[in-house]
């Protein structure tokens, strides 16, 4: 048992689960209605992005190549693999955490950026503060960021990151071609399954992080039930993740129930009791306001 554990096996077991049930899906889609195609389309595809996050952090017990090979697929479409890794790594500086144009993931911005925006530009982040704007508009204003990024570096002729977008872009036309066989449009999987999977994947990002002078206290925790620790990989037990970065997915829960107390005095008590808590909290109220307060 120790051998299946330390050779990432209960890791390969998600992985292999995560494909079966995505290719089912697909195969089947001409039979299925759309309101059972989106809620299992869209817990696979945020269970995917768990999985890279997992690569990303630990799942050593396999080569490298072939660790790669596994989560590379890019069933949400949106974001090649290789160019998250990148990001993700900065994201971990625990220094710059939700540092506005440091902390890769931020939603904070600059007080001098958010006076220059207009009355629109404002409303829409505000909105994005609420977990209805995160789940509905959110994934919309996270893909114009990476489109303004991008284009940004090829305005100033950096070309570093066009072999990584042409071969995701073929991946994707790879993935789109095997719906077409099954009978699902593109449309379709876009509209009912990748961008429902990235809004469900932003729920366990909408109250991660807040802005506190210590960096231990910018991070929370989320004390959900085994249906989404096990979607989100345990990273909702975020405080754990960030002390114990490399630490398997299936070894959080237990770190977390023995540390709790001292985890929590670490962050201050920054700790939710389920998404049902967060939900009733922040659906229509902003968690907080975009301007980072501390800067």
């Amino acid at each position: 048992m120790r051998s299946f554990r330390d050779h990432d096996g209960p890791t390969i077991l998600v992985a292999l689960a995560i494909y079966a049930a995505w290719f089912g899906l697909i195969r089947y889609n001409s039979v299925l209605p759309w309101w059972l195609i989106v809620p299992i389309g869209a817990y696979l595809i945020a269970w995917h992005f768990s999985l890279q996050h997992e690569a990303i952090h630990s799942f050593r017990g396999i080569p490298g190549w072939l660790r790669f090979a596994i989560v590379f697929p890019p069933l949400g479409l949106w974001f090649p693999f290789s160019l998250y890794r990148r990001s993700h790594s900065i994201h971990h500086r625990d220094h710059n955490l939700t540092v506005p144009g440091e902390d890769t993931e931020s939603y904070f911005v600059l007080r001098a950026d958010w006076q220059r925006m207009g009355a629109v530009h404002r409303a829409l982040l505000l909105f994005n503060q609420t977990l209805l704007g995160r789940l509905s508009i959110g994934p919309l204003l996270r893909l114009s960021i990476l489109v303004r990024r991008e284009g940004s570096r090829l305005g100033r002729r950096d070309f570093s990151h066009v072999s990584t977008w042409l071969v995701h872009f073929a991946a994707v036309a790879v993935l789109l071609w095997i719906c077409h066989l099954y009978g699902m449009q593109w449309w379709k999987y876009v509209l009912l399954v990748a961008y429902p999977g990235m809004s469900l994947g932003l729920l366990r990002a909408f109250t991660e992080h807040r802005a506190a002078p210590g960096p231990s206290e910018r991070t929370a925790s989320v004390e959900s039930n085994t249906l989404f620790g096990l979607l989100f990989l345990y990273n909702n037990l975020h405080i754990a993740h960030h002390l114990q970065p490399t630490m398997q997915w299936f070894e959080l829960p237990a770190y977390y129930r023995k540390h709790r107390e001292s985890l929590l005095k670490l962050n201050d008590h920054f700790v939710f009791r389920g998404y049902a808590q967060i939900t009733r909290r922040y659906l229509l109220r902003p968690v907080f306001h975009p301007i980072h307060p501390l800067l």
